[in-house]
C-alpha cells in the first residue's frame, strides 16, 4: 500500500471511490477542492492511499494561512464534513499518519479533521455542533406529521401567505439575499466567485431556489444532491421574509420536491449546539446528532476557538452587523476565506 498526494487526472477515480464508499459524504467530492483553490488562496494537499493501483482510502486537505486566525491544515474548510475515508484500519492509519508528518512540514498550528464519528480516540477533540439528518417519507403528510406542533402551523401559515419558487441559474438575487441574512447576523459573506464555482462544479447536482411573494425575491437557497441526498447548505432571507415565513415555505417546499424525485434523506446541516438555529431544526422533527471534529496540535498548544460566541469576537460582531450591505460584500471574503 502506498500514500501519495492527490493529482489532477486522479479527480475522476477520487470521486468514484466518493460516490461508492459508505462513510464518505457530498464533502468529500473533489469539486469542493477546485472551489476553493479557485476561488480563495487555500491550497489543495489531499491524500490517497492505493493497494495494488486501487484506492482504498482518502483524506481531502486543505491548508488555509491567515494573518488572523494563523495556519491551519483542515478536512475540509467551509465544509460541514470531512475526514478520514477508508476500506480498512490500515489504509485509514496509513493516511492519518501520512497527514500528521505533512501537518508538521507545513508548520501548521494544527491538523482539523472533521468527523461525524470520532476516528481517532487519541486526539483532542471538540463537539460544538450537531448535525441534523433524517429519512423522509414518500408522504408529505407524514413528514409535516413528523414535524413539532406549532411548527406545522408556521409551514401551514408560510403556504397560505402566497409564496412561490423560482428556480434559478444566476446567482443576483441568491447573493444578496444570502449576504443581507449573513451580515444581519454579523458574519463575513463569501465571495460571489466562491459560490459560482461550486455551482459550476456541481451542475445538475446543485440548486439555487429563490422564493418570491408578491413578484419580491424574500429568501433564497443554494442546495446540493448526492447519492440519495439533498442538502439546503447555503440558506438566507431578507428581514420581511421573517414576518412571511418565507424561509419556512423554503424548506418545505424542498423537502416534498425532494420526495417527488426519489431523495430519501434530508441533512438540515449543522448548527451550534444550544443555539436558536439548532433548536428550529428539532422542530422539524430532525434529532441532533453531535460531531466530532479532531485535532492533532503542531505549534498550538490547545484546540482552537473561533466560534462567534468567543466573547473576544463579540464587538466585531455587532460592529459587523451595522455595516452598510454593499461594504459588507466587499469585506466579507477577505475574512470569510479565513474563517473555515
Amino acid at each position: 500500500m502506498i500514500v501519495t498526494s492527490l493529482k489532477v487526472e486522479d479527480h475522476p477515480r477520487w470521486d468514484a471511490y466518493v460516490k461508492h464508499a459508505p462513510d464518505a459524504t457530498f464533502f468529500h467530492l473533489s469539486g469542493w477542492l477546485r472551489a476553493i483553490e479557485t476561488s480563495t488562496p487555500h491550497r489543495n494537499h489531499s491524500l490517497i492511499a492505493e493497494r495494488g493501483g486501487q484506492i482504498c482510502g482518502i483524506l481531502p486537505l486543505v491548508h488555509t494561512r491567515s494573518l488572523l486566525f494563523g495556519s491551519a491544515l483542515i478536512s475540509t474548510p467551509f465544509c460541514v464534513y470531512g475526514g478520514v475515508v477508508a476500506d480498512d484500519e490500515e489504509a485509514k492509519q496509513a493516511l492519518l499518519q501520512e497527514a500528521c508528518t505533512l501537518a508538521e512540514s507545513l508548520q501548521v498550528s494544527y491538523l482539523e479533521l472533521r468527523h461525524r464519528q470520532p476516528q481517532t480516540a487519541d486526539w483532542p477533540s471538540k463537539s460544538v455542533h450537531s448535525t441534523f439528518r433524517r429519512a423522509l417519507d414518500a408522504d408529505d403528510d407524514a413528514n409535516m406529521l413528523a414535524m413539532k406542533r406549532k411548527q406545522r402551523a408556521v409551514v401551514r401559515q408560510a403556504i397560505k401567505n402566497g409564496h412561490h419558487a423560482r428556480f434559478d441559474e444566476q446567482l443576483d438575487d441568491f447573493y444578496r439575499i444570502y449576504s443581507t441574512s449573513v451580515r444581519n447576523l454579523g458574519t463575513p459573506v463569501f465571495s460571489r466567485k466562491f459560490f459560482a464555482a461550486l455551482h459550476s462544479e456541481f451542475g445538475d447536482s446543485s440548486e439555487i431556489v429563490t422564493i418570491t411573494h408578491e413578484d419580491t425575491p424574500v429568501s433564497s437557497l443554494m442546495s446540493f444532491y448526492f447519492r440519495d441526498e439533498v442538502l439546503p447548505y447555503y440558506g438566507g432571507g431578507l428581514p420581511e421574509s421573517r414576518g412571511l415565513k418565507s424561509m419556512d415555505f423554503m424548506y418545505w417546499e424542498q423537502m416534498c420536491r425532494a420526495v417527488a424525485n426519489g431523495h430519501r434523506l434530508y441533512d438540515f446541516g449543522r448548527s451550534k449546539n444550544d443555539s436558536g438555529p439548532y433548536h428550529y431544526k428539532r422542530h422539524w422533527g430532525f434529532e441532533p446528532q453531535p460531531l466530532c471534529y479532531e485535532y492533532y496540535l503542531v505549534k498550538a498548544d490547545s484546540v482552537p476557538n473561533l466560534s462567534p460566541n468567543n466573547p473576544k469576537y463579540r464587538y466585531f460582531i455587532n460592529a459587523w452587523k451595522k455595516l452598510p450591505l454593499a461594504v459588507s460584500q466587499r469585506l466579507g471574503p477577505y475574512l470569510s476565506q479565513h474563517l473555515g
